[in-house]
């Protein structure tokens, strides 16, 4: 389980994670969701090492990853994808996925199988440069990059940003397959709610810094959503 407990996090005089706590269980999907600007990618940046936090406490399985470099949280088998993908243009989609598997803790440089099982059409655009690619072939290839490392868990920060209705539904599928098949965690955050229902098990609610509400995704009622989530 990966296990975050009262995070507090500071942008200069700006108090940006105010006592966030989140769960994600083994082999399961859950999602983050809130309006724009309530803390959603700083918290999954602090979980991933990319910030510091003030206080607060992070738990990946049996391990306290408190002070813990990115790269020690990624070897420990925690995969991230951050918002707007930030593939390598230049770089083919072999090579980005190369570089992703520098992290990998057991020194192996093949890619995966798993990688071309969830993303087989990346298998025939290896020699395309990144840059050259659509942008729902991006985030593929994004979360392909993370997947070299053999995560346990993945943290996905709006992956159907800006994407195109058949590859979300295509990414939706991937997740799916992740936690049922390979026993993965997910953690999302996510703004498309319809998608984020299809495919969560649990949620939290995000405002201004803070968990507000969480449960169940079946518990996500009509009433927070409109109190918390339109504008």
């Amino acid at each position: 389980m990966l296990e975050a407990l009262e995070l507090h996090q500071y942008y200069g005089g700006s108090h940006t994670l105010r006592g966030v706590s989140v769960s994600v269980p083994d082999a399961s999907c859950t999602c983050v969701i809130g309006r724009n600007g309530v803390g959603k990618t700083t918290m999954l940046k602090a979980i991933m090492g990319l910030v510091p936090l003030r206080s607060g406490s992070i738990r990946f399985g049996e391990r306290d990853l408190g002070g813990a470099e990115a790269s020690a949280r990624a070897r420990a088998g925690i995969g991230y994808v951050p918002q707007g993908r930030d593939i390598f243009p230049e770089l083919t989609v072999e090579e980005n996925l190369r570089v992703g598997r520098l992290g990998q803790a057991r020194g192996r440089r093949d890619i995966p199988d798993l990688v071309f099982r969830l993303f087989p059409v990346l298998r025939t655009m290896m020699r395309r440069r990144g840059g050259n690619l659509s942008g729902g072939q991006q985030q593929q290839l994004a979360i392909a990059r993370a997947l070299t490392l053999e995560p346990k868990c993945v943290l996905l920060d709006e992956p159907t940003e800006g994407i195109q209705p058949s590859i979300v539904h295509e990414l939706g599928e991937v997740i799916r397959r992740l936690v049922s098949e390979e026993s993965v965690s997910v953690l999302l955050v996510e703004q498309k709610l319809p998608f984020a229902r299809r495919i969560a098990e649990r949620f939290f609610l995000m405002e201004r810094g803070a968990v507000v509400a969480q449960g169940a995704m079946e518990e996500l009622s009509d009433d927070l959503v409109r109190k918390h989530l339109t504008v």
